[in-house]
């Protein structure tokens, strides 16, 4: 039985726009199970995003709760979520958000600096080995700007992961990249995830869902559909895509 790492119950969102109240999640139970590379799919607008940005504490539900660590996320101090997107959460986004004026190197060193609970030379040794693990470390010195969006995308994976998070989460990783790119970062997402990594992505890319031991289907701001696969392996694609994309269809994807 797997060991349920983030639980959310109740959750609900609204925004109230010209007097008018949105809802943008409607009481959504669901947990995130560790070990998992769990995918949200949906359509536009379904609230996908919004909740991976309530589950990770990034933005605060309007109602319910979101238990991590037996601690509830909806009533947690800014101070106590800021600690914890620091040190338990990793995160990667579409946009990459590298400091532009940092080297590749420094952008994923100084996360593992400011965390201050491992020695800096221990940081510098994995920043080296993730850059390494990711393809990168030939350009370690460049700016984000001299280099590829795959390059950067490997980067912010890398930083992601520098304070080794309990549960990473991806939104739209590979929504910016072209295709050999997509193939390439779902390759590392893929081997984080065999290797013990918990991830939470949320995508619109169906070349994405493949990866997944887990795909949730949101319409409306509730789970409507939940499909376990085992873990992907190349030989499988195939056979997988043929079963994931009939299950898409039955979702009206």
């Amino acid at each position: 039985m797997k060991n349920t790492i983030l639980s959310a119950k109740g959750l609900s969102k609204s925004f109230a726009h010209n007097g008018v109240q949105n809802h943008i999640l409607c009481g959504l139970d669901i947990d995130i199970y560790e070990g998992d590379l769990t995918v949200v799919m949906g359509a536009s607008g379904s609230g996908k995003s919004t909740l991976l940005y309530a589950l990770s504490g990034m933005d605060r539900a309007t109602a319910g709760q979101v238990i991590y660590d037996g601690k509830d996320l909806v009533k947690m101090s800014e101070n106590d979520l800021a600690k914890l997107r620091h040190g338990d959460f990793g995160f990667i986004f579409q946009q990459m958000h590298l400091v532009s004026n940092l080297s590749l190197f420094e952008n994923v060193a100084v996360p593992g600096y400011l965390n201050r609970t491992v020695p800096a030379a221990e940081v510098s040794s994995r920043a080296e080995m993730l850059l390494e693990k990711m393809g990168i470390s030939g350009i370690k010195t460049q700016l984000p700007s001299q280099c590829s969006g795959g390059e950067q995308q490997r980067c912010a994976i890398a930083r992601a992961v520098i304070n080794s998070p309990k549960l990473l989460f991806a939104d739209e990783p590979t929504g910016a990249l072209n295709r050999r790119n997509t193939t390439d970062v779902l390759d590392l997402l893929t081997d984080l995830n065999n290797n013990g990594q918990s991830i939470l992505m949320v995508t619109h890319d169906s070349r994405a869902a493949l990866r997944a031991t887990r795909i949730i289907y949101i319409a409306d701001g509730a789970v409507i559909g939940d499909l376990e696969l085992p873990p992907y392996t190349p030989e499988t694609e195939k056979s997988r895509e043929t079963q994931v994309n009939s299950w898409l269809a039955s979702m009206e994807w």
